[in-house]
């Protein structure tokens, strides 16, 4: 394949999916790492992508697009699911607890299903899906609109729905985070059902793995001096880590899962 065309498809790679790590680039067009390192500086040169730790995103004037849930569900799973195995820490037997949509979110559901004496509360059909085998688990489905993109409740039935409850934790995903502006999302809509869910929490969770951390979106959830934890991957750049821990934000690393 020429350097070009090579070139030419990364692009339309990374515009397409919004954020794109190393590896999935290198599978993808069966190169080397290297080689898409040298390829990704010089299309950010060009201004056609945005270099991040580990992989680039799509130009700031895309930041109103977001990804379909199959195309989440597929990307950075191992590291999504290292993530859920460390926020599991972070949930004890008897509380309550409120989680978000997305696909981290739903990895950490996966982990709750054996925990007694729960309360969780969510506006995703896929969660509560997730936790109907747990008996032991009492589930609390909130009413309102349903996107079908993200399988998600949004609108004011949701902030209705919740304002009326108090819980322990809010664990909560988001497209983009930086020591700035803390969490955001593309979509008003579902930025103000997550900041529903926040306002009705003690204390505020963040998953987001290595592909969210230093992006910015177009709609603010949760400023950074409102998040308690954020929760994230080996692969996150260690300097936007550091910018979030000076803020007072109490950062979680996950490792990967030890070999069998």
């Amino acid at each position: 394949m020429l350097v070009a065309e090579r070139r030419r498809r990364i692009v339309e790679h990374i515009r397409a999916q919004g954020i794109v790590g190393i590896t999935e680039l290198s599978a993808l067009l069966g190169i080397s790492e290297v080689t898409v390192r040298r390829d990704l500086r010089e299309v950010a040169a060009q201004g056609l992508v945005v270099r991040i730790h580990g992989g680039a995103v799509a130009p700031e004037g895309e930041l109103t697009r977001e990804p379909s849930y199959a195309e989440k569900a597929t990307r950075v799973a191992a590291e999504k699911d290292a993530i859920a195995r460390v926020a599991r820490t972070l949930v004890a037997p008897g509380e309550a607890i409120i989680l978000s949509p997305g696909t981290t979110t739903l990895a950490l559901a996966r982990r709750l299903i054996d925990l007694p004496e729960l309360t969780v509360m969510t506006n995703s059909l896929l969660v509560a899906e997730t936790l109907v085998p747990a008996a032991q688990i009492e589930v609390l489905l909130t009413g309102g609109q349903l996107r079908g993109q993200t399988r998600a409740l949004v609108g004011p039935a949701v902030e209705d729905a919740v304002r009326h409850y108090r819980v322990s934790k809010t664990f909560l995903s988001g497209n983009g985070l930086t020591a700035a502006r803390g969490l955001s999302t593309p979509n008003p809509v579902v930025a103000a059902a997550d900041r529903a869910l926040v306002a009705v929490a003690e204390q505020v969770i963040v998953l987001a793995d290595h592909t969210k951390i230093g992006v910015e979106t177009l709609c603010q959830t949760v400023p950074l001096d409102r998040i308690g934890v954020l929760v994230t991957d080996w692969a996150a750049d260690p300097e936007r880590l550091t910018a979030v821990r000076e803020a007072g934000v109490e950062v979680m690393v996950a490792e990967p899962a030890a070999s069998p």
